[in-house]
């Protein structure tokens, strides 16, 4: 399993539309969403409450996503049906590397005192607080298919048909910057982005999951369960 194409071949159209979708989502929307929300109440003569608008969010990105990877979901998902059992033993041992690996990183980074709060994860638990269904919803099923899409399917799957190393790197950290590059840059603190090391680990782990199991939905199921698994500890 571990030799098969994650891409399954994705066509030009393919490529072309989740480049454009990847940018968006990586460098556009996490300062951009805010204003064009207020502008969109404002032309409307409505006020988008937060929980509206990040269900607006992720759900726009979801069908954008669908739209985009149509023919790829469809690939993936039958190279799933055909090896369910693979794919989800890939699944299991992705989760105890997870879960093994993320305690080894947090322990070193304590002792080189690269620790930091982590926003990201302080922001989801207060808009668990303030809105815990749509958040659910969010957390554990629509962001989970969007940035496997993007960051394994997308970036990994086709960067892996020219180098692994570089694959598995340039996916993980793409990942990483998405979780903490907005955080340090609208509080001004670049000290905030050495957080990305707490990321690259568990992005790893998943684009591994992705390649073993030959099916993005390994990386989904995955991410699927340690956010759940995350959700349930919070609440």
């Amino acid at each position: 399993m571990a030799g098969r194409s994650v891409s399954a071949g994705m066509t030009r159209w393919e490529i072309i539309l989740g480049g454009g979708l990847l940018a968006v989502y990586l460098f556009i929307l996490p300062l951009a969403a805010d204003p064009l929300f207020d502008l969109t109440g404002e032309l409307l003569g409505i006020t988008v409450g937060e929980s509206a608008r990040s269900v607006a969010y992720y759900g726009i990105l979801f069908v954008l996503t669908l739209a985009a990877f149509g023919g790829f979901f469809a690939r993936t998902t039958r190279a799933f049906l055909d090896h369910a059992g693979a794919v989800l033993r890939a699944v299991g041992t992705g989760l105890v590397a997870f879960y093994g690996v993320n305690e080894i990183l947090w322990r070193a980074l304590q002792l080189l005192s690269l620790t930091r709060t982590n926003l990201n994860d302080q922001a989801i638990l207060a808009k668990l607080n303030a809105a815990p269904h749509s958040t659910i919803l969010i957390v554990v099923f629509l962001a989970p298919v969007v940035e496997e899409a993007l960051f394994r399917g997308y970036v990994f799957g086709n960067l892996r048909e020219l180098s692994r190393p570089a694959a598995y790197l340039a996916s993980s950290l793409l990942f990483a910057l998405l979780h903490v590059w907005p955080f340090a840059a609208s509080g001004g603190n670049a000290a905030y982005l050495p957080l990305i090391l707490q990321y690259m680990a568990p992005a790893l782990v998943m684009a591994w999951t992705c390649e073993r199991s030959g099916s993005l939905w390994g990386s989904i199921f995955l991410h699927i369960t340690v956010n759940g698994l995350a959700v349930w500890q919070a609440v």
